[in-house]
């Protein structure tokens, strides 16, 4: 059966394939498109293919003018060859089949560095944070996948400390902080190799967490920007704590000690002029989910590490929570920063503490007729 998607007609096979995941391939074609234009070539290393409609699209929407074709099972080559045959016919694509971390120092050891490298794996992303790394250009991307929520969040925090060499806890906005520990593990890594990386978006749906980083010639990290989160269990309030400034984890609520995850990404989610690009090359060819999409992720790009769900609000102030746009509008107006963030729908983003978002969602209450 021929499954359609963008400009991409392919067989799924045997090969596992996400038709609701479509949104996660449009933002990786949309940035990967802009990189064309820019630097005027593109040349995709997919780490883990599929069926390959990923390398389908960038080679039919991005424009790319390579594609190396990994996937390690080899019982999905014809799969592969049948799906990317007029790239192949066109000496713009290999199939490989060889183990992702074989592949990527086979092209260290070349020199044969990418533009894009594309690892869309199960499980968590920690094998694949450093190695990914030799196989990039300088100035290239690379967009990785999660799929271990559990770790992230705090459920395994021993598989935490193993994967990400930082301790993961529990609280209301623990799907953000498994964005922050992929990039903040990521960004040791890069500099261990005396590199660094920046966060061109990073991006949860469900159970999936998807991060494109472009990878730079300087180290990037420092204390301010990889550090610690705090969470108040009593107040419901966060602190991030510089490694300066470890001695110093205590709530100011009733002195209590805050509960650390760390060392994890402290800076900017995604960098907000290459979204803009990417949503306005989105509304250019229609995709008006994506537009949408970006609109939020632009402005949520630089806020605090952390959210607070409306439902946490609520629960602390012991009280119904006012709609949520009613309660950003009023931050606003009282000269806070607060917006809609993508990671969840029933959260918001803010400067403001908690103290305040209950004070101000009290007072709307109060408004009401």
């Amino acid at each position: 059966m021929i499954q359609e998607e963008g400009k991409a007609q392919f067989s799924i096979g045997k090969a596992f394939f996400r038709p609701e995941s479509r949104i996660v391939r449009d933002l990786g074609v949309l940035a990967a498109a802009i990189y064309r234009q820019e630097m005027g070539q593109l040349r995709v290393l997919e780490a883990m293919a599929g069926c390959g409609v990923r390398s389908l699209r960038y080679w039919l929407e991005s424009g790319a003018n390579w594609l190396l074709t990994n996937e390690g099972n080899p019982d999905r080559r014809s799969l592969l060859e049948a799906n990317l045959h007029a790239a192949i016919a066109s000496q713009q694509c290999q199939v490989t089949c060889e183990n992702v971390h074989r592949l990527f120092f086979r092209c260290f050891d070349r020199k044969d560095y990418y533009d894009l490298v594309d690892v869309d794996g199960f499980g968590s992303a920690a094998p694949y944070l450093s190695t990914a790394l030799w196989a990039t250009k300088i100035g290239g991307l690379i967009y990785i996948t999660s799929t271990d929520g559990r770790t992230g969040t705090g459920h395994l925090p021993q598989n935490s400390l193993a994967n990400y060499g930082a301790y993961a806890r529990s609280h209301p906005a623990a799907q953000e902080q498994s964005l922050r520990l992929i990039i903040g593990a990521m960004q040791q890594q890069a500099a261990s190799q005396g590199r660094g990386i920046e966060p061109i978006f990073s991006f949860y749906i469900g159970e999936t967490y998807r991060i494109m980083v472009r990878l730079l010639s300087q180290q990037q990290i420092t204390p301010e920007n990889y550090g610690f989160l705090g969470y108040c269990h009593a107040c419901g309030e966060y602190k991030t704590i510089s490694w300066r400034k470890l001695g110093q984890c205590i709530c100011s609520c009733d002195r209590t000690p805050l509960t650390l995850t760390g060392a994890m990404w402290l800076g900017v989610l995604h960098d907000r002029l290459t979204l803009k690009k990417m949503q306005d090359l989105a509304r250019e060819w229609g995709w008006n989910a994506c537009v949408k999409l970006l609109e939020i992720m632009i402005g949520e790009a630089d806020f605090p590490p952390y959210f607070y769900t409306l439902g946490e609000i609520g629960r602390r102030g012991k009280m119904d929570i006012p709609p949520r746009s009613r309660l950003i509008e009023a931050l606003k107006n009282r000269g806070d920063r607060a917006t809609i963030t993508h990671i969840n729908p029933e959260a918001i983003k803010t400067d403001a503490d908690m103290v305040t978002c209950i004070k101000v969602a009290r007072s709307l209450n109060s408004k009401l007729p």
